[in-house]
């Protein structure tokens, strides 16, 4: 219908929020339902929020410090825990600016969209007021 084709850059994008999903080992998490409250440590911006600029580039939220192991543990245990770290905190920051393009470029056509729904909707309701 009123629906956009989507782009191959559209594709691509996709691809990579799929992919950046999989590496960070969330198959199994389900989304919130509509009645869940979501805590995540970055808010998502609204949409007039982004009215008169560009938009801010989100940066990578630093973790809560981590736990010293017992002293047992060796140098080469911790390396592997803090790469990790790296890689993980790297990952967020990427998957968090492909959302951002996502937003950027999804944003006009569900405002668009909504505008459209909201005027038919608007007309339906004063031609039930004139009759």
């Amino acid at each position: 219908m009123d629906t956009p084709k989507p782009t191959k850059k559209d594709d691509h994008l996709l691809d990579d929020l799929e992919s950046i999903r999989q590496l960070l080992g969330d198959d199994g998490l389900q989304p919130p339902l509509l009645t869940e409250t979501v805590d995540g440590e970055v808010q998502i911006p609204l949409l007039f929020d982004m009215v008169g600029g560009k938009p801010a580039v989100p940066q990578p939220v630093a973790k809560a410090p981590i736990v010293e192991p017992a002293p047992a543990a060796t140098a080469t245990e911790k390396a592997p825990d803090a790469l990790l770290l790296h890689l993980d905190n790297e990952l967020r920051a990427a998957a968090q600016l492909i959302m951002q393009d996502v937003i950027d470029d999804f944003a006009p056509h569900i405002e668009t969209e909504i505008k459209r729904r909201l005027d038919a909707r608007m007309e339906r309701l004063l031609s039930q007021y004139q009759s």
